[in-house]
């Protein structure tokens, strides 16, 4: 089968609209979430996430098409467009490209909009770019079609798995030959009413609205809750051959990959689905020895409880390798943060360092790895592991390598 590596990277969220920014503000630990302003907060529990505040979408589409593709859409063209233009791509095979997307929702904002519409005014009013402008597939599309992309267009909806997924399953298609490059964009924007109302009506969402930067706190004995932010991250990813033959710039390559499922419950997870996904991940790459863990975790009691016990019945209770969570920076992405943070292992590998997890000031008991606390660290990483888990019991796990020529 083709090894896999990666030749390009994209990224926008509540830090940067790029990908170097971005790294650098998550790096130093400053914080993207804020008061929202995409809607009125006034009857919401909860008034913070990690927005992106100075996004023209005229600046990535012709401003006559924006209104046909929701925001998660137009962050995801964002997103695209530095990743292909990173990794080199300006002559290629359309028919041997192709493009494998990923949202947890999609188009909410727009199906809250053209609901409210269609109560109020009738369903004769309801656009008729609502539809095409929602579906979660349509970030492939739009994308596919922006770049002559005419390979495997596929998708993943596995809620909050769904950037990880998306990932292996363009590993997949080109170990198989089923394509020589494939363009992995995840992207998410559910910062809206229904969004917010939806997950705090579940009481998942952390409601600290007078501190939003220390809102977030995964690991933390005091957390309580994931706060919600938006994004994109892009990836290009091809076959060793491909990439050597045209003489690209090689990041990382993908050596292993993990899924599962819980088979337990829709919303609470337990650790047993985590550590497969994460041993079958582990085991395909080769059991080696890894230098650092992006965690999912996302700040809310369960999960960071749940993924410390995993880590530790994987590598053993002394042996877990460092472990940082990046949701504290720039909020928990949804469908879009797995692929945003496979980005951020492979500049942590670029640049040899760990970005920290931070607002860790109180230790909990059952979470007590080493969560690189508040301040980045220095260190030589050469393998590091991604993971990412989503309602419905849905798991993912990557691990990925630092290419040396």
């Amino acid at each position: 089968m083709n090894r896999v590596v990666i030749t390009g990277l994209g990224m926008i969220n509540a830090l940067g609209m790029d990908k170097e920014s971005s790294f650098k503000a998550i790096v130093d630990g400053e914080c993207g979430i804020k008061s929202i302003t995409l809607f009125d907060t006034t009857k919401h529990s909860v008034k913070i996430a990690g927005e992106i505040t100075d996004f023209d979408p005229a600046t990535v589409m012709n401003p006559k098409e924006v209104k046909k593709a929701d925001r998660f859409i137009q962050l995801g063209i964002k997103a695209a467009a530095e990743a292909m233009e990173d990794a080199g791509l300006s002559e290629y095979d359309g028919e041997r490209f192709g493009i494998s997307s990923a949202s947890g929702i999609g188009g909410l904002p727009n199906i809250e909009k053209n609901s409210v519409i269609a109560h109020e005014r009738g369903p004769r009013r309801i656009s008729p770019f609502f539809i095409p402008s929602s579906l979660v597939n349509m970030l492939g599309g739009f994308i596919s079609i922006e770049h002559g992309l005419k390979g495997p267009n596929l998708s993943c909806v596995t809620a909050c798995a769904a950037g990880t997924h998306a990932v292996s399953e363009a590993t997949k298609t080109i170990m198989l030959g089923g394509a020589d490059q494939m363009l992995v964009v995840g992207a998410e924007s559910a910062i809206c009413s229904a969004g917010i109302g939806g997950f705090a009506a579940m009481k998942a969402l952390s409601t600290r609205n007078d501190s939003p930067e220390t809102s977030s706190r995964p690991f933390d004995a005091d957390r309580n809750g994931f706060v919600m932010g938006e994004g994109a991250g892009a990836l290009v990813l091809e076959s060793l051959e491909s990439a050597q033959k045209r003489g690209a710039r090689i990041y990382a390559e993908v050596i292993g990959f993990g899924e599962s499922g819980d088979a337990n419950h829709i919303t609470t997870p337990v650790p047993d689905g985590p550590y497969r996904a994460m041993k079958a991940a582990y085991k395909m790459a080769g059991e080696p020895e890894v230098d650092y863990i992006n965690a999912h975790g996302t700040s809310t009691p369960a999960n960071d409880k749940n993924e410390t016990t995993a880590l530790k019945e994987l590598f053993g209770a002394d042996s877990v390798p460092a472990v940082s969570s990046t949701k504290g920076q720039i909020g928990h992405c949804l469908g879009a943060a797995g692929a945003l943070e496979a980005i951020i292992c492979i500049m942590a590998m670029r640049d040899g360092i760990i970005p920290p997890t931070i607002n860790y000031t109180t230790p909990d008991e059952n979470c007590d790895l080493d969560y690189v606390p508040n301040k980045a660290r220095k260190a030589e990483l050469n393998i590091v592991m991604s993971n990412s888990f989503g309602f419905g019991g849905t798991n993912g796990s990557i691990i990925l390598k630092k290419f040396n020529a």
